[in-house]
């Protein structure tokens, strides 16, 4: 049932985020996810949800801020970057620290600076609801995920 299920789930569109954090050792965190959406206008909460096999769990699981950049049209291969096992995920990139220290990347089509607000079970995931302190938007065309690879046009009429 879980490869169908997956596949399933493929055929829903989603955009697509990177999600960042800082270790309480000043060591910046980072990972792809498309599992980000809005929660709450008042008062303005965001979620997502990491596996809690991701190598990353721990560190998410306890941070007490993070940041959420919902990519642009231009930016698959940073993506694939942070979806990219055992590299610097962070290599070539400028960044600067958030309200709670989180890494804010420079370009992005959105940014969510957020404080955890609360942490949910969910499954075979965990769902972390934050609360956005800070947020900014830019012009442009999102990435979207669709049935297992990137789209950077939302086609013709959009």
């Amino acid at each position: 049932m879980s490869n169908e299920l997956r596949r399933a789930f493929g055929h829903y569109p989603t955009g697509v985020t990177v999600i960042t954090t800082t270790t309480p050792e000043g060591r910046w965190i980072g990972m792809t996810a498309n599992s980000f959406s809005s929660l709450s206008l008042e008062p303005p909460l965001v979620l997502w949800s990491i596996a809690k096999s991701s190598t990353n769990y721990d560190v998410f699981r306890n941070a007490p801020h993070f940041a959420v950049h919902v990519l642009h049209s231009g930016q698959a291969a940073l993506a694939r970057q942070f979806a990219t096992r055992d590299c610097d995920r962070f290599a070539g990139l400028q960044c600067e620290p958030g309200r709670g220290g989180s890494p804010l990347l420079e370009d992005f089509h959105a940014c969510f600076d957020c404080e955890t607000h609360e942490v949910l079970d969910g499954g075979d995931h965990v769902i972390i609801v934050g609360r956005v302190l800070e947020c900014r938007e830019r012009a442009g065309d999102p990435l979207i995920f669709y049935r297992g690879r990137f789209l950077e046009t939302l086609g013709p009429g959009a």
